[in-house]
């Protein structure tokens, strides 16, 4: 290579470390799906467009992620058609979700509890997932605000922890369905779900 031919390769290098620098801003959405579907139920179950959802609520941010936690349906050693029909209703909403542009479907399980009155189901692995998450990106710095559609209050350390690491924590809810004052505290800021925000996300 000829002295002449250098030179610009040296500017190159000086103009990358000492040039202007842009930064993205960015934020991600964390929707507990269990929680999503009963404050749709309070609306009639409208069906909704999580991608525009996830849009509406970028503030001018660059979206990273949208990440959506749910529990497949149960079903027992010998299902019965309506047991295969929920899979299969399932199954087909989780693809038509990971389709979507930057988006992430994290499963946990129902695990069945027989009782008295009989058998009952509870999420497990949902929360751990979703704090995970949180927390991860937070500490790394890989976004700067979180946009989360919860209601459980066991979230909050997790909130917390990325507070701490200077994500703004923005709620999402519902004045329809009972919320826990903590959990509002908690949060940088808080926006009510309502009628008209829902005519904004239908699909």
């Amino acid at each position: 290579m000829r002295p002449s031919d250098r030179r610009p390769v040296r500017r190159s290098l000086v103009a990358f470390f000492t040039g202007p620098r842009t930064f993205l801003l960015r934020y991600s959405v964390f929707i507990d799906g269990g929680y999503a579907k009963k404050l749709l139920q309070e609306f009639n179950s409208p069906k909704i467009c999580y991608l525009k959802f996830s849009n509406e609520v970028s503030r001018g941010y660059e979206r990273l992620r949208t990440y959506y936690y749910d529990c497949p349906p149960f079903v027992p050693a010998s299902p019965s058609a309506d047991d295969k029909n929920r899979q299969r209703g399932f199954d087909n909403f989780r693809k038509a979700l990971e389709n979507l542009p930057r988006f992430q479907v994290r499963l946990g399980r129902l695990a069945r509890i027989d009782t008295a009155t009989g058998p009952k189901f509870t999420q497990k692995n949902v929360d751990i997932l979703l704090t995970l998450d949180l927390t991860r990106l937070s500490v790394a710095g890989l976004i700067q605000r979180s946009v989360i559609v919860i209601a459980d209050s066991d979230f909050i350390p997790a909130i917390q922890v990325a507070k701490d690491s200077g994500t703004i924590v923005e709620l999402y809810y519902s004045t329809e369905l009972p919320f826990n004052r903590e959990l509002l505290e908690a949060c940088d800021e808080r926006v009510v779900i309502d009628k008209e925000f829902i005519h904004k996300i239908k699909a």
